[in-house]
């Protein structure tokens, strides 16, 4: 098959960092399932080339998300901490674009499109359909999803590569019902080459 991706194609990657996976402070069930899938669409989105991002939870100590804080999330993510790092098996190229978000204390920061010139960036860029995969889906995936929209963007959901934290039973599945109403395309599942590639990592990973 050939490439999904073109020159008006961008690969938007939400929060693959330690600290959301499996063994971290706010790690997400099946969260290091994700990516041998993301690193078969970034070969794929590098082969074509397809401009790719990675957004970061970027927090400060302070931040007011954090339950010490009186937010509702244990502290996660602080800016320059391993927790904040990118999984070490993501494949992400040297010129991806890296998107800090949650910077400001009182900004939850779930959205990567709320980040200043993010949205005006793209469009200069001539982006005209994002690809998003990453953590969690039923926040960060969720929020960008839907400003992505808002802003006129086409947008495709990698749904397997992604997962939610699930905080209430179903809520993942609530957030893909209301990004599909808002228009999103959900793939919901590797096809041709990058199925092929994500093959290759799955077994890298055995």
């Amino acid at each position: 098959m050939k490439s999904r991706f073109g020159e008006q194609d961008a690969l938007l990657i939400i929060d693959a960092q330690k600290d959301f996976l499996p063994g971290g402070t706010l790690g997400v069930e099946g969260g290091d399932e994700i990516i041998p899938v993301l690193n078969a669409w970034i070969e794929v989105a590098q082969e074509t080339p397809c401009a790719i991002y990675a957004t970061r939870d970027w927090h400060p100590e302070d931040h007011s998300s954090f339950q010490k804080e009186g937010g509702k999330w244990p502290v996660h993510c602080v800016q320059n901490s391993d927790g904040a790092a990118f999984h070490p098996d993501l494949k992400l190229p040297k010129e991806t674009r890296i998107i800090s978000k949650g910077i400001d204390p009182q900004d939850e920061g779930y959205s990567a499109l709320q980040q200043a010139g993010l949205v005006e960036e793209l469009q200069e860029e001539g982006i005209l359909r994002l690809w998003v995969g990453g953590l969690a889906q039923d926040y960060c995936v969720k929020f960008t999803v839907l400003d992505a929209l808002r802003a006129g963007f086409e947008v495709h959901l990698i749904k397997p590569a992604t997962r939610a934290v699930n905080l209430k039973p179903g809520d993942g599945d609530e957030a893909l019902q209301q990004m599909q109403a808002a228009g999103a395309l959900i793939e919901e599942s590797p096809q041709g080459e990058v199925e092929a590639k994500y093959e290759v990592y799955r077994m890298a990973d055995l």
